[in-house]
């Protein structure tokens, strides 16, 4: 049986990617579900992803993937088959909003993770280094990796569950001066695929505008999160005093901030009657 790191692993799927149809699904979720009560219609569902485009048949699979992945749990109500969160997804949920709306602030300090697992734990190791660099980590050496503070709390939870070791404060061994940093962030992380990542969010969204009609307000505003998520897990709010002068990080979230304002209250009141929808009900168009 899986132990409670399989689990939440499984759950939290942390490296997803943006786009596919369950991406899309566990975004409207975590967008969606809490503010309108946590429970959804299964036409409602289905309804919501008609939205985006995805065929209905689709939907059902990816409700049920979500379903076995502990995201969701399907939950009648006065006859209607519907889906509610699973409670142990809720503090997930939070996780993912402090890092998609939360501030980029520049870190006062750094974390360390530092760890060492014999050749036969190799799979466990292998885990631990994908889990750090989903969480936005940069590897300082093999067994030595490193983020800024604000990941202070889910480093300290990650290295609980692997036995490995975690350093905290502002003048830590191995962590550089202000001047050497720029280097230093070069060395830990790939900023070529994070800059990639900015200037592909920007040139899809920087041209949006806030369409009329209400079910297209709601479909721009979940691609714009499902595509923006990813964005704050790969590039956890690093420097912006030791990246390169066109660094695109700031141009990136002031335009996803803009849109999420012009677009969420719209959207919300959308999916509020929409997810609800009986399969006898119409849905707004």
């Amino acid at each position: 049986m899986s132990g409670p790191v399989e689990v939440r692993e499984v759950r939290e799927d942390l490296e997803a990617s943006s786009g596919s149809a369950t991406a899309m699904l566990r975004t409207v979720v975590g967008s969606t579900l809490r503010p309108l009560g946590g429970w959804m219609s299964a036409a409602g569902a289905v309804e919501l992803m008609a939205a985006l485009g995805i065929p209905a048949a689709t939907a059902r699979s990816s409700l049920a993937r979500l379903c076995a992945r502990g995201v969701l749990v399907r939950a009648p109500r006065d006859g209607v088959a519907g889906y509610a969160l699973d409670p142990a997804a809720v503090s997930m949920l939070e996780r993912g909003d402090a890092r998609i709306f939360g501030e980029r602030a520049a870190p006062a300090s750094w974390c360390l993770v530092s760890f060492s697992f014999p050749e036969r734990q190799r799979s466990q190791r292998h885990r631990l280094r994908r889990t750090l660099a989903a969480l936005g980590c940069g590897t300082v050496a093999d067994g030595l990796w490193i983020g800024p503070d604000a990941l202070e709390t889910e480093l300290a939870e990650v290295a609980h569950a692997f036995g490995a070791d975690l350093f905290t404060g502002s003048h830590l061994a191995g962590t550089p001066s202000a001047a050497d940093l720029p280097s230093a962030l070069a060395r830990w992380y790939d900023l070529p695929a994070l800059r990639a990542l900015h200037e592909a969010f920007l040139a899809r969204f920087r041209s949006a505008t806030a369409p009329a009609d209400d079910r297209d307000a709601f479909a721009l505003w979940v691609r714009l999160l499902d595509e923006w998520r990813v964005i704050p897990y790969r590039d956890p709010g690093l420097p912006a005093a030791a990246l390169p002068a066109d660094w695109p990080g700031a141009a990136s979230a002031a335009l996803f901030a803009r849109l999420h304002a012009e677009l969420a209250g719209r959207a919300l009141a959308f999916a509020g009657v929409t997810a609800r929808a009986d399969r006898g009900a119409s849905a707004p168009r």
